[in-house]
């Protein structure tokens, strides 16, 4: 039985608590007591007549306000969770204490050496690894260090990390050592592994759609490659946001990420942004390094790469041929080392198919490809997004966190949000700065849209067999969403079906523009 008593900072409080214990021959296994006013007993369960009793008594003391029942101690919550994460690492980790002797193994770890933890535990780390010198280590320079071991013939790196802790005389100590191995096959990876306070990045992003996590874990295994990466969603679903962080997921996160708009610059000032220019050039004595030079290593992401020039194209082709390119004014080729990730909110398909995008570059850039699914097409997520962009505002305007109205998720789900996740930011922000009560409702996010939605909603008539009413609600769908959708081609995009199908349900329904 743990015990979570709420109270005042009195003197002499803890003393009547234990007494309660002591005179109801409770034996006391822990206690732990929060600077915030909580403490933690860990007493054995006692019968329900008898708990009752002990509530009552410990609600009357003097400044308790309030106990209750809890699962774990603070410091047993704490080490299960660490233990937890732990054994679900996939290398071996082992801790050794000051003595050399294994203080903690997951289970990667037993599993490599094929042992139990009562094999493991307690054990000095010389029966496990014989070839390690753990005392010479301790005596010598105490540093994080990596070398090679063998483990059941075969090869590994084991990394050696000493762990300090700050003692009340505010002094580093050495409290224990711990060891991560990894296999000699990962050390490639290993030695261009991202910094040691590198952001991946992906942990920024929310959603617990079906759509939202295939996105995530798809993006997850193309950041570790090296070929272009061809991002494509419409405005505002956050296509950048994406490209940093298979950036700062890959190899090359500790070196630059650059971007430019190709929408947003004349030709001519794109090409000296990504390609530089000689000495001389343009009134300049001094030459200029464009991105890809600047980026060398790293990575360049190239936003709304679907209206990039026809002559940028050319040169931008040339560079994911071989990694070179010519500064404008000058001859001689420059070699770089980037990643190109491009985003563009067009079918380039359908760009390269009517000849206003180069089809050779469209291929070069579609090998590995992502979509950002609209948000109206996983409104499971406007949930998750909605809390987010609140909790961050609210601490940028300093305000009380609001609840939110009941009905407000609904209503939000039923909009189109044709500006998608930073339409939905925008809003968020916008609602706050007019927030006059303890509450977030509809009201406050102004969208047009919504009404018209929410009273033109099909009703759902039950009369007749189960087809008959399916059928029915399906042309009511078709109908209202064929308004805002003109077209067989954009309903069926917007549905996530083919276009013949959308076109024979609006024949069979007979439907119109009205």
């Amino acid at each position: 039985m743990r015990l979570e008593v709420f109270c005042e900072d009195r003197l002499g409080l803890t003393r009547e608590l234990l007494d309660i214990l002591a005179c109801k021959e409770i034996d006391l296994r822990g206690i732990e007591i929060d600077v915030t006013g909580i403490i933690y007993l860990n007493c054995p369960d006692i019968d329900f007549d008898s708990f009752s009793e002990l509530m009552a008594e410990i609600r009357r003391i003097d400044g308790v306000r309030d106990v209750r029942k809890i699962p774990f101690m603070p410091i047993e919550r704490h080490n299960h969770e660490l233990i937890s994460l732990l054994n679900n690492l996939p290398e071996p980790v082992l801790a050794i204490d000051l003595k050399g002797q294994v203080d903690m193994a997951n289970h990667a770890a037993l599993a490599l050496f094929h042992k139990e933890e009562k094999e493991t535990i307690g054990h000095p780390i010389s029966a496990l690894l014989p070839q390690f010198n753990f005392a010479k280590w301790a005596e010598g320079n105490i540093k994080r260090q990596r070398e090679e071991v063998v483990i059941g013939g075969l090869d590994y790196i084991m990394e050696v990390m000493p762990v300090y802790i700050i003692n009340e005389s505010n002094e580093s100590v050495l409290a224990s050592t711990v060891m991560i191995i990894r296999s000699i096959q990962e050390k490639l990876l290993f030695d261009q592994a991202l910094p040691v306070n590198n952001n991946l990045g992906f942990e920024h992003f929310v959603g617990v759609s079906n759509r939202h996590k295939s996105l995530i874990s798809q993006a997850k295994k193309l950041s570790a490659l090296d070929q272009p990466l061809l991002i494509q969603g419409e405005t505002g679903t956050g296509k950048e946001m994406l490209a940093r962080a298979c950036h700062n997921r890959s190899h090359r996160a500790g070196e630059p990420f650059l971007v430019l708009s190709c929408a947003s610059m004349p030709d001519g000032v794109a090409e000296t942004e990504l390609f530089g220019h000689a000495p001389g050039s343009f009134n300049h004595q001094q030459g200029h390094k464009g991105i890809f030079e600047q980026a060398n290593g790293g990575t360049v992401f190239l936003d709304e790469i679907g209206e990039m020039s026809p002559h940028l194209q050319i040169k931008l082709l040339r560079l994911l041929q071989d990694g070179t390119f010519r500064r404008v004014g000058e001859e001689h080729e420059v070699h770089v080392d980037v990643r190109v990730i491009a985003s563009t909110r067009h079918q380039l398909a359908e760009l390269a198919e009517s000849g206003s995008f180069r089809e050779d570059l469209f291929y070069r850039l579609n090998v590995l490809t992502l979509h950002i699914p609209p948000l109206r097409e996983r409104s499971s997520d406007i949930a998750p997004l909605l809390e987010l962009f609140v909790a961050k505002y609210v601490k940028q305007l300093g305000i009380v966190h609001p609840s939110i109205e009941s009905s407000l998720v609904d209503q939000l789900v039923s909009y189109h949000w044709p500006g998608n996740m930073r339409q939905l930011e925008n809003m968020v922000l916008r609602a706050l700065t007019e927030l006059e009560s303890e509450q977030l409702n509809i009201e406050l996010f102004h969208l047009p849209q919504l009404e018209v939605n929410v009273s033109n909603a099909p009703s759902l008539n039950l009369d007749g067999s189960l087809d008959e009413i399916m059928k029915e609600y399906e042309s009511q769908v078709l109908d209202r969403l064929y308004q805002s959708f003109p077209s067989s081609r954009k309903l069926a995009k917007r549905l996530n079906v083919s276009h013949t199908s959308v076109a024979n349900k609006l024949r069979e329904y007979g439907i119109r523009k009205s």
